[in-house]
């Protein structure tokens, strides 16, 4: 499939600033096609490995039951997010990845990408700690690995009027 090119291209952010996005992003809203063909769309911590993104849930669910059923997935990150009203504008930068999701099987995945959930959100703990945890959620812990097919940012229009 071609993806649609953004109409306002002055405005796209370059492949690396999306990376840097998806790596410094604290949350996400992951969006999938739910029951009866309805959209779901969750936020959701995740963290951005080697051009994948993960995230965890239950072994159960809503969110995972879409997937099982439709792979294909959107999710974005917004990063500086400022409302100003005087200029009825907002001051913002976000990237919108299309990809396909999938529950990862493979135990030593698994580990690696809670564990890099653990470091990226509870930085202050030891890796003992990081560990301790996983091991006590892992029967009821599920990972999704979601692999970009398309990758596409965007910022205000002022943030290009200001780098010029």
């Amino acid at each position: 499939m071609e993806f649609r090119k953004m109409r306002r291209h002055r405005q796209s952010l370059s492949e690396e600033e999306c990376r840097e996005i998806l790596i410094k992003g604290g949350r996400g809203t992951l969006a999938v096609t739910g029951d009866g063909g309805w959209p779901y769309a969750v936020p959701l911590n995740y963290v951005y490995n080697d051009g994948v993104i993960y995230f965890h849930c239950a072994k159960e669910g809503h969110k995972l039951d879409a997937i099982k059923k439709d792979s294909r997935v959107c999710f974005s990150v917004v990063s500086e997010d400022e409302v100003v009203p005087e200029k009825l504008l907002t001051m913002y930068k976000s990237v919108t990845v299309f990809g396909h999701a999938r529950v990862l099987d493979d135990e030593e995945e698994i580990w690696a990408s809670a564990f890099a959930l653990g470091v990226k959100y509870a930085p202050m703990l030891s890796s003992e700690a990081i560990n301790a945890e996983i091991e006590r959620e892992r029967p009821r812990l599920a990972v999704i690995a979601l692999t970009p097919e398309h990758i596409t940012g965007k910022q205000a229009l002022e943030f290009v009027k200001k780098e010029k």
